[in-house]
């Protein structure tokens, strides 16, 4: 039970990352009308891939 605890902890933590990452993309974007950079885009993504397979493990 502890373990499934922990990864939904794990993946609460990761969610609210990438969620801060892409609040502060949108605020470039939409503030100072900035676009991230395509590392920034890719980095975002290959975490959300990561995440996508801890959850699709379960």
């Amino acid at each position: 039970m502890t373990d499934i605890r922990e990864k939904k902890e794990n993946v609460k933590m990761h969610l609210k990352e990438l969620r801060q990452n892409l609040k502060e993309m949108h605020l470039a974007v939409t503030e100072e009308l900035i676009l991230p950079q395509p590392e920034d885009v890719k980095t975002l993504m290959y975490k959300m891939d990561q995440l996508l397979k801890v959850i699709e493990s379960k």
